[in-house]
C-alpha cells in the first residue's frame, strides 16, 4: 500500500510539473468532444493514461544494436500504403542498425485524439507524418524537434522545393519536412462530357455551374436522376474544407495570419463560395458524399458523378480502376482569381531521445531524397518533392504517359497554403460547420457564416 501511494505521489507531482502541456492538451481533447470526435468515454481513456505514462520514462526500443522508431501516418488510399510499406521495407534493408516501423493510425480526425494523448503520455511517435497546420498546436506543448541545424548539413535541404518551405517553418524555426505534396483540381470524365454534349471544359464558376446542370441526368429513362455533375464532399472535418478553400480564395477571400483576426461574416469570398456550392445542390446537380467520406471516388469511378474535387493522390488508384482511360483533369474554375489549395502532409520529428532522433531524421533524409520522391510519385500520383526527381528520366516518362499530372504541376503556381498558427483546426472545424450547414439546407450561407464567427469570437476573443 505504502508503494502504491508512494508511486502515485510520484506521478501525480510529474503531472503536476506538467500542468501547462497538460491544460493545453485537456482543452484540446474538450474542443473535439465539442466537434463530437471524441465520447465521454474516450476522454476517461485518455486521463488514464495520462496517469499511467505520466512518468516521462521513454523505452530505448534498442535491441541487438537496432534503433527502433515507429512512424504514425495516415496514408490513404490503401493502396498507396501499400506503396510505403514497399518503401519503408526498402529502407530497412539498406539500414540494418534502424528499423522504422510505419503504422496505420487513421484519418487526421481519427489520429488527433492519439496524439495529443501520446504527447502528455510522453509515449509520441518518432514520425508523423500530418498536415502542416498542426505544427503550432505541437510547437506549444513543446513535442517536436527544430529541424534548422540538422536540416542545414544535410545535402536534401538544397534539393526541396523552395516553394514548400513556409509550410515547414513556424514562428523562425522549421518543425517539418515536405513528405509529399498536392494540389486540388477537378476529376471529369471526358465521355459523360460527350454525352451531355458539352465540347469546352468549363473555364469559370457561371460555366462551371452550367457545366454540372448538363451532366445531371436520367439515363435509363425512369424519371430518376442516375448521373449527378459533381460529387461534393459533406463533412466538418479537414477534407471538406481543404477542397472548398480554392473557391474561397477564387472569390477574393482570404484567411487573416492569427486566429483573433479571422472574420468569416465580412469574408466576401467565402459568402461567394458557399453560395456557389448551394447553388450545386439547389439546381440538383450535386450528389453529397456520406459524412466524413468525401475523399472516396466510388461514385465518380462508378459513372453517377461525372465530377469530382480532388488530387493527385488518387491518381493512380483511379486509373487502375477505370481501365479505359476515361478521366481527365481541369484546373478549379475562377471567379475573381485562379486558385487551388497546396496539400500533402510533412513529417514532424518529436522529442524522445537523442539516439533515436538520430535514426529517425536518417529515414526523413531518405523520405526527400530523388529516389524515394519519384518512387512514391509514380506509385501513388503525389507531386514529387525533390526538384531532381521532378526532372528524372523516369518521372519525366511518366508524366508523358499520365498527362493527367501536369495539369497538377501547372497549376500549383496559383497554390495557397493553409495558415499553421496555433487555432487553425478550430477554424477549419468552424468553417467545416458552416460549409456542413449549407449543403444539408439547415442554413444559408451569411448566417451559416455569422454562427461559426460568433463560436470563434468565444474561442478566441
Amino acid at each position: 500500500m505504502g508503494y502504491i501511494k508512494k508511486n502515485t505521489t510520484n506521478i501525480t507531482a510529474d503531472l503536476l510539473g506538467r500542468k501547462d502541456i497538460l491544460r493545453k492538451v485537456l482543452n484540446e481533447v474538450l474542443h473535439l468532444l465539442y466537434k463530437g470526435i471524441f465520447s465521454q468515454f474516450f476522454i476517461l481513456l485518455i486521463v488514464c493514461i495520462f496517469l499511467v505514462t505520466g512518468c516521462q520514462i521513454f523505452p530505448t526500443y534498442k535491441q541487438n544494436n537496432v534503433t527502433h522508431i515507429t512512424l504514425w501516418q495516415g496514408v490513404n488510399p490503401p493502396s498507396n500504403r501499400d506503396v510505403l510499406q514497399k518503401l519503408v521495407d526498402k529502407f530497412n534493408q539498406n539500414h540494418p542498425n534502424i528499423q522504422v516501423e510505419s503504422l496505420y493510425v487513421g484519418q487526421s480526425d481519427q489520429q488527433m485524439p492519439k496524439i495529443l494523448a501520446a504527447v502528455v503520455g510522453n509515449a509520441p511517435p518518432d514520425l508523423l507524418w500530418f498536415g502542416p497546420t498542426i505544427t503550432g498546436q505541437l510547437v506549444e506543448l513543446d513535442a517536436l524537434v527544430p529541424l534548422d541545424e540538422m536540416l542545414s548539413k544535410s545535402s536534401v535541404k538544397d534539393e526541396i522545393d523552395p516553394a514548400l518551405f513556409d509550410s515547414m517553418k513556424y514562428q523562425g524555426k522549421i518543425w517539418s519536412i515536405p513528405f509529399a505534396t498536392n494540389n486540388v483540381g477537378i476529376f471529369y470524365r471526358p465521355s459523360l462530357f460527350k454525352a451531355a454534349g458539352i465540347k469546352e471544359l468549363p473555364r469559370t464558376w457561371e460555366e462551371f455551374r452550367q457545366v454540372a446542370k448538363q451532366l445531371t441526368r436520367d439515363r435509363n429513362g425512369d424519371n430518376k436522376i442516375d448521373q449527378h455533375g459533381i460529387f461534393l464532399p459533406l463533412g466538418k472535418g479537414e477534407f471538406s474544407v481543404f477542397v472548398w478553400l480554392p473557391f474561397m480564395w477564387s472569390g477574393g477571400g482570404e484567411l487573416a495570419e492569427s486566429p483573433q483576426e479571422v472574420d468569416l461574416v465580412e469574408n466576401k469570398g467565402a459568402i461567394a463560395a458557399l453560395k456557389l456550392w448551394q447553388n450545386l445542390v439547389k439546381d440538383g446537380s450535386a450528389i453529397l458524399s456520406a459524412p466524413e467520406r468525401g475523399y472516396e471516388t466510388d461514385a465518380f469511378i462508378a459513372g453517377k458523378a461525372a465530377m469530382q474535387l480532388t488530387g493527385p493522390w488518387t491518381l493512380t488508384y483511379i486509373s487502375n480502376d477505370i481501365k479505359n482511360g476515361d478521366f481527365g483533369v481541369f484546373p478549379i474554375p475562377k471567379n475573381q482569381r485562379q486558385a487551388t489549395s497546396i496539400g500533402g502532409e510533412n513529417l514532424f520529428l518529436f522529442k524522445t531521445t537523442a539516439e533515436r532522433q538520430k535514426a529517425a531524421f536518417e529515414f526523413m533524409e531518405y523520405v526527400e531524397s530523388e529516389q524515394f520522391q519519384t518512387e512514391w510519385a509514380l506509385g501513388t500520383g503525389y507531386l514529387p518533392v525533390n526538384l531532381k526527381s521532378r526532372q528524372s528520366e523516369e518521372y519525366q516518362a511518366y508524366l508523358e504517359k499520365e498527362p493527367t499530372a501536369k495539369v497538377f504541376l501547372e497549376q500549383a503556381q496559383y497554390g495557397r497554403s493553409r495558415p499553421i498558427f496555433t487555432g487553425y483546426n478550430r477554424i477549419s472545424a468552424n468553417i467545416g460547420r458552416a460549409i456542413e450547414a449549407v449543403l444539408l439546407g439547415k442554413s444559408n450561407p451569411d448566417d451559416a457564416l455569422k454562427d461559426s464567427q460568433m463560436r470563434l469570437d468565444l474561442i478566441f476573443k
